[in-house]
């Protein structure tokens, strides 16, 4: 078969390549999703994302790029719903997927799931089609309960649903040295079944702007020491922390300003953005909503400004999988304040790139702002070593071309493995 006639279908049930980010349930799954699928068309691959359809009056089948399509998959109502209650529509979505592969015709080398409900639909595809698959969960659902406990509202079936992915899939994708570690741990997953491959970033889309410039595009202001929090609003990402870190930084030579990109809507408002609304009511008890900015969300092509306009980027989230806005903000210059947890703690280098604090920990966190508010020599040297990190290291051609290496190695076995499959079958019958 020639190299470019390889056909992957990616599965990402609720995170389409195709959605406005910044909200509640579009992230690091939607760029991931994304930004591999056209790195691995680059290479010569054909990508079909099926992703679950949440708008009636869209085409079924949508070009993202050349050698990339957008598959939108019906799965019970055509509305957005919340990823949380999505589970029960997946035996539809699997039907309906294996459906379009066999009038469609479509040969795929394998499946490359996203999340757990993705998984499940590529054990339904793998038992009916015999087509094999890999998986990404991107969040692991034993380690959320740990840090969310009775505020994860996903089911419980979906530990089941993931101890069973990890034994059927053919090959498991971490993203990170601790997601390893927490499939092996949490799930008993065999070592030697599991490859890391990270997230990354685009160079294309992120890359130093000059600060007094970027503050000037988004209207920030120019004298402020600002510090930046990007990405979903929601409590796990920690903004709280950030919020309630503010009555103990000291600034004697500028003040300090908290800028904070997502959330529901473009334009938020309290009545109808209830984490809008808990997170102002917050800055009005710790006494700092002069001190915060809320822009709402932004477009991808307005981010690399916010970053490259911040003194710092903060993310210190209870926990995180990997991570890619701190891949972002290093790009565009900016140096991170990260928690010590998951991906983050692997892709900020600590003491060089940026620096790593506990999570849930206001005061440590304000007494790091507080080191280097008045070191621009410090934070200068950070911010060129943060370039350099991650355009040698998290580049999205990077990870493709890692993930190619895990795909080519892969594909005579699965091929191997489904031709002996498929003669048991003939056997039997």
């Amino acid at each position: 078969m020639e190299f470019q006639q390889k056909k992957i279908a990616f599965i990402s049930e609720h995170a389409s390549p195709l959605a406005s980010l910044g909200g509640v349930d579009t992230g690091g799954q939607n760029v991931y999703v994304a930004q591999l699928a056209r790195h691995l068309a680059s290479m010569g691959y054909l990508v079909d994302v099926f992703t679950r359809r949440e708008n009636a009056l869209i085409p079924e089948v949508v070009e993202l790029t050349r050698g990339v399509r957008v598959i939108h998959v019906t799965a019970g109502p055509a509305k957005v719903i919340i990823k949380e209650n999505i589970l029960p529509f997946m035996d539809e979505f699997k039907d309906n997927m294996i459906a379009f592969i066999i009038n469609q015709q479509v040969d795929y080398n394998f499946v490359h799931a996203n999340f757990f409900m993705s998984a499940l639909v590529a054990m339904g595809i793998k038992k009916e089609l015999n087509i094999p698959f890999v998986v990404t969960f991107h969040a692991l659902g034993h380690v959320r309960r740990i840090h969310q406990a009775e505020k994860d509202k996903f089911p419980v079936e979906r530990l089941i649903i993931e101890e069973r992915a990890v034994m059927e899939a053919d090959r498991i994708i971490a993203e990170c040295p601790q997601d390893m570690d927490d499939l092996i741990n949490y799930y008993h997953a065999p070592a030697d079944k599991i490859s890391i491959v990270p997230c990354g970033f685009s160079s294309k889309e992120f890359y130093p702007i000059d600060k007094e410039c970027a503050r000037r595009i988004v209207g920030l202001p120019q004298q402020e020491f600002l510090l930046l929090q990007l990405g979903r609003m929601v409590p796990r990402k920690g903004i709280d922390n950030v919020i309630q870190a503010l009555p103990h930084i000291r600034s004697s030579q500028k003040p300090v300003k908290l800028v904070v990109v997502g959330g529901e809507a473009d334009v938020l408002d309290e009545e109808h953005c209830p984490e809008f609304a808990r997170l102002l009511n917050l800055c009005r008890e710790n006494g700092v909503e002069a001190s915060v900015i809320f822009t709402g969300r932004k477009n991808r092509d307005q981010l690399k400004y916010y970053y490259s306009a911040a003194d710092v980027f903060i993310t210190t989230p209870w926990y995180e999988p990997f991570g890619i806005t701190p891949l972002e903000a290093m790009a565009c210059g900016t140096p991170v304040i990260g928690a010590n947890v998951g991906g983050i703690k692997y892709s900020v280098a600590n003491g060089e790139t940026g620096w790593l604090v506990a999570p849930q920990n206001p005061v440590e966190l304000a007494n790091k702002v507080n080191q280097l508010i008045s070191n621009e020599a410090l934070l200068n040297d950070a911010g060129d070593k943060a370039i350099r990190r991650v355009n040698e290291q998290f580049t999205w051609a990077e990870v493709a071309g890692q993930m190619h290496q895990l795909y080519s190695k892969l594909m005579p076995r699965l091929k191997k493995q489904a031709m002996v499959v498929t003669e048991s079958k003939h056997r039997a019958a």
